[in-house]
């Protein structure tokens, strides 16, 4: 375990991109908006952060299968900071989650089955499952 360790919970801002390495490993990468809310003088308050990550290989192939924009998700991985230099000559740097583990985070899908139209305000009906996701050998969250 690293200083740097975090689990982070909030949505997907936008639907995840999958890319392939020049040597073949899956590369993920997405957005989560996490929100945060407390009380000001008796008055409630939100503040939204937002939060660049990456996934690779196994886990990148099998998020992608799954996940969609304003999915509930909760991550959880390592901060990870990154340099490069641009084409120009400016340095730049950013702070990004890699994942190690993605999971659904079910206690925010009922307001994703309403956006899509499903459920009649019972909380019982599911969305069609669009497609099939691969099921890892071992518990991702077992960490946990």
């Amino acid at each position: 375990m690293s200083n740097a360790d975090i689990t982070v919970s909030g949505n997907l801002t936008v639907d995840p991109d999958l890319k392939f390495s020049s040597n073949g490993n899956a590369r993920l990468s997405f957005s989560v908006a996490s929100n945060k809310r407390f009380q000001v003088n008796g008055e409630w308050q939100e503040e939204t952060s937002f939060f660049n990550v990456v996934a690779w290989r196994g886990i990148a192939e099998q998020a992608a299968a799954v996940l969609e924009k304003g999915m509930p998700v909760i991550i959880k991985g390592r901060l990870e900071q990154r340099s490069w230099e641009t084409s120009e000559g400016e340095k730049r740097s950013t702070v990004e989650i890699v994942a190690d583990a993605i999971a659904v985070n079910t206690f925010g899908i009922e307001s994703l089955v309403r956006r899509r139209g499903g459920g009649g305000g019972g909380g019982a009906s599911r969305p069609a499952p669009q497609q099939k996701a691969t099921v890892p050998d071992r518990d991702p969250f077992e960490d946990f």
